[in-house]
C-alpha cells in the first residue's frame, strides 16, 4: 500500500469536508442532478473516446496507484551479479536450473533466451519491445484518467449552464434565484474536485509508476546483456549500480 497516496486522498477530502462543515454544512453541497451531470456525463464521454477493453481494466489500474508493484532494486542487482558469477565460472548453460526457479518473469524470459543461445541483438530487441509495449499500455490508462479529468471539468461547466438556464426561467421569483445559482455552481465544484483531486493526480502517478518499472526493466536488460557477453561480475555490478541513487550504490565485493 502506497501510504503517501492514501494520506493525500484522506487529507484532501478531510480538509474539504472540514472547511464545508465550518460553513453552511454538508447538506447544501449534496445535489443528485449535479452529480449525474458530472459523473455520468464524464463517464459516458470517456466510453466514446476509448475502447471498451481499456475502460474495463481501469479499476485494476487504479488499484496500482494505491498498491503498486514494489521492486527491491539492490536485490535485483545482487541476483544479476550472482548469475554473472555462475556464468563466468561454469558457463552460461549452468544458469538453466536457477533460471527455471526465477520469480521475476521479465528476468526469467531474458535469461532463458540467453541460455538457449539466442543472439544478443535478438534478445535486446525482444526484451525492449516487450518493455515498450507494457509502457504503452500503462500510459494509455494514464491518458484515460487524464481525459476523464478534463471531461469532468467540462461537464461541470455544462451543468452550471443548465442550472443558469433554470435560474433565468424563474427570474420572476427572486427567492428562487439564490438556491438555483448555488445548485448551478455545485456542478463546477464537482468537476473541479473530480479532476484536480482524483483523476489528474492518479494519471500523473501512473506515469511515475511506469517510469519506475521501465527503469527496472532497462536494468535487467543491461544485466542480461553483460552476462551473455561474459563481463566480469564486478564490471556488471558497477554498470547496474549506476541505475541507483548514490546512497544505495553498495558493492557486494567490498
Amino acid at each position: 500500500m502506497d501510504l503517501g497516496s492514501v494520506i493525500g486522498v484522506v487529507m484532501v477530502f478531510g480538509l474539504l469536508g472540514y472547511a464545508i462543515m465550518l460553513g453552511v454544512g454538508l447538506g447544501p453541497y449534496l445535489d443528485l442532478p449535479s452529480a449525474l451531470i458530472v459523473f455520468g456525463g464524464a463517464s459516458a464521454s470517456t466510453l466514446i473516446a476509448f475502447k471498451l477493453e481499456q475502460i474495463k481494466n481501469v479499476g485494476k489500474v487504479i488499484g496500482v496507484v494505491f498498491k503498486p508493484q514494489t521492486f527491491d532494486i539492490p536485490a535485483i542487482v545482487r541476483k544479476l551479479v550472482d548469475y554473472s558469477t555462475i556464468a563466468r565460472r561454469d558457463g552460461i548453460l549452468a544458469l538453466e536450473t536457477p533460471v527455471n526457479q526465477e520469480e521475476n518473469p521479465f528476468l526469467k524470459k531474458g535469461l532463458s533466451m540467453a541460455v538457449d543461445g539466442n543472439e544478443p541483438d535478438t534478445i535486446r530487441t525482444l526484451l525492449e519491445l516487450e518493455s515498450e509495449e507494457a509502457s504503452s499500455r500503462h500510459r494509455s490508462y494514464a491518458a484515460i484518467l487524464d481525459q476523464y479529468s478534463s471531461l469532468a471539468g467540462s461537464f461541470g461547466m455544462i451543468g452550471t449552464l443548465v442550472g443558469l438556464v433554470a435560474m433565468l426561467i424563474n427570474m420572476d421569483d427572486p427567492s428562487s434565484i439564490g438556491p438555483a445559482m448555488a445548485v448551478a455552481i455545485i456542478t463546477t465544484l464537482y468537476g473541479a474536485v473530480v479532476g484536480n483531486v482524483l483523476a489528474t493526480p492518479m494519471a500523473y502517478l501512473l506515469v511515475v509508476r511506469d517510469n519506475d518499472e521501465m527503469m527496472v526493466r532497462n536494468l535487467i536488460i543491461e544485466g542480461i546483456m553483460s552476462i551473455q557477453a561474459g563481463d566480469n561480475p564486478r564490471t556488471l555490478e558497477q554498470k547496474l549500480l549506476g541505475f541507483l541513487p548514490p546512497k544505495q550504490r553498495i558493492s557486494q565485493f567490498e
